[in-house]
């Protein structure tokens, strides 16, 4: 499942990533943003794509592809 974790002090945010690696960056940002502070904030479960943020990659992809087709019709 992917994660993006929040900051409880601004309004960071990370990228969807596993729990662990989630953990990790916002752990980083609180220690260069908001030293002396524990880290806080949210975390946010991806329900609707549980595998990773991949989404625009396809979306990327799926475009190409009619782009594609597009250009062998209009032969």
């Amino acid at each position: 499942m992917a994660y993006r974790f929040w900051c409880g002090e601004c309004g960071f945010k990370t990228s969807w990533l596993s729990e662990s690696e989630g953990a990790r960056r916002q752990m980083d940002h609180y220690t260069k943003q908001h030293p002396g502070i524990p880290p806080g904030g949210h975390v946010e479960a991806n329900r609707k794509n549980p595998e990773g943020g991949n989404g625009c990659l396809q979306l990327v992809g799926f475009v190409l592809l009619l782009l594609l087709i597009a250009a062998a019709c209009s032969r």
